[in-house]
């Protein structure tokens, strides 16, 4: 039986859809555990190579004492065991390693993205949502108040002007109720894009600040701590070190031990056949290679400073983003109070205005700019409200704290060390972990 489709009604089950069907997320966990294969492939500098011949001919040698016709067959099996590499086995498994973890935390800071910006387009849509129901309820008042002012023209109260002055009101309030219109389409477009399905039925989010620090000090300390940017930085200055050991490691001997077993015989002549064995240690010391492994070192060391410039310059962005995050959230938070304010004065000199009209010392123009000045304030209530949730997610991703568990998702875990573990020490064998 089918599973029931998952109705993405609340923000944490539209984020559980992103982290189960992401494309971008998707195809990011796939890079890892491409970057999985790295630490075999550098086992193998362990491992024996084992190569097999085999070898059937034909030959006819005619000469003054007649002719001769040869058969002759070989098998032969060779082994050879590396002993010794300049350490460089050693520090390419933990190159290999260095890299499998930075990708980890590469992976990390990818789902904190695609969850930022399934946030934006979640509120995105409830936002345009909300301003198109207000700019419909702007017309509705407009409506009426061009339904007025004809009324008071046929009775000889009011003047064309007052009709002329509603009905481009009226317009202006259509025209901006199409724009909401294409707003509204663009976000669900959005949504559908990130998250996977088409928005329905949204609510209204919460954040709750407890799980947000008291100061903007404590918030860098978090970020410094935990951010998978800066955690991925230091892990690519483990694996470009680890890159120059292995490097110089091919400046120093090799030894290798190598046997070979073979088999050959002769039908045409008797059924002779000779069979060999042979085990040989090796030991290659380089000389001079032409320059090329000592530009190599140089070069190696160059990105590893460059690694460890990166690292700090990572950690200063990373503390600009908790700062910029920590502002924004104040700042949609003022604003929201602000906005409320702004909002219960506009609705009670709108009441004003009309009640002032009735008797004669207020225009329909005094009307129609109160009942725009309401309308902004509504909408920048309704901005605010969502930048300061968006804001709060982003101080959280800029923390390195937006993730699957911690948002408390109700959605099976992606867990990369299963892969790992899978095909770390697998010798042999084309199918992946899956399947494929």
């Amino acid at each position: 039986m089918a599973a029931p489709a998952v109705r993405a009604d609340t923000l944490n089950e539209a984020l559980a859809l992103t982290y189960s069907n992401n494309p971008t997320l998707n195809a990011q966990r796939a890079a890892l555990r491409a970057t999985d294969e790295g630490v075999p492939q550098a086992l193998s500098g362990y491992r024996p190579v084992v190569s097999g011949t085999a070898s059937i001919g034909y030959s006819s040698l005619n000469t003054s004492a007649g002719a001769v016709n040869l058969n002759p067959r070989s098998v032969g099996i060779t082994v050879e065991q590396p002993l010794f590499r300049g350490f460089q086995t050693q520090n390419n498994v933990k190159q290999a390693e260095s890299s499998v973890l930075a990708g980890r935390e590469v992976l990390r800071s990818t789902e904190q993205d695609v969850f930022l910006d399934a946030v934006s387009a979640y509120t995105n849509v409830l936002q345009t949502q909300a301003i198109l129901k207000l700019r419909e309820q702007n017309i509705t008042f407009l409506q009426e108040q061009q339904r007025a002012a004809a009324d008071r023209l046929k009775v000889g109260e009011g003047t064309r002007t007052d009709l002329a002055q509603t009905e481009a009101s009226l317009s202006e309030g259509q025209t901006n109720y199409d724009v909401a219109v294409a707003n509204l389409n663009s976000a669900n477009a959005t949504y559908l894009q990130i998250i996977g399905v088409k928005p329905k039925n949204l609510v209204i989010p919460t954040f709750s600040n407890r799980v947000l620090p008291k100061s903007v000090d404590a918030a860098i300390q978090v970020g410094q701590k935990n951010h998978p940017a800066i955690l991925a930085a230091g892990y690519n200055v483990d694996t470009a070190a680890f890159n120059v050991k292995s490097i110089e490691g091919q400046l120093l001997p090799s030894v290798s031990l190598q046997g070979s077993a073979s088999h050959s015989d002769e039908t045409s002549t008797g059924n002779s056949w000779a069979n060999s064995a042979t085990i040989t240690a090796q030991m290659t010391v380089p000389i001079y290679e032409g320059g090329v492994v000592y530009s190599q070192a140089r070069q190696a060391k160059e990105i590893l400073g460059q690694r460890r410039i990166q690292l700090d310059s990572t950690r200063d962005q990373v503390r600009s983003a908790v700062d910029s995050a920590w502002g924004q959230l104040q700042a949609a938070t003022a604003a929201i109070v602000s906005a409320q304010a702004q909002i219960k004065a506009a609705e009670l000199a709108l009441s004003g205005v009309i009640e002032e009209q009735k008797v004669g010392q207020r225009t329909t123009l005094d009307v129609l700019n109160q009942q725009q000045t309401l309308i902004q304030a509504r909408e920048t209530l309704v901005i605010a409200q969502r930048s300061q949730i968006v804001a709060a997610y982003t101080l959280l991703s800029a923390m390195g704290g937006l993730s699957s568990s911690k948002l408390g998702l109700k959605v099976a875990t992606y867990k990369p060390q299963q892969h790992y573990n899978a095909v770390r020490d697998k010798w042999i064998g084309l199918r992946t972990p899956d399947g494929r």
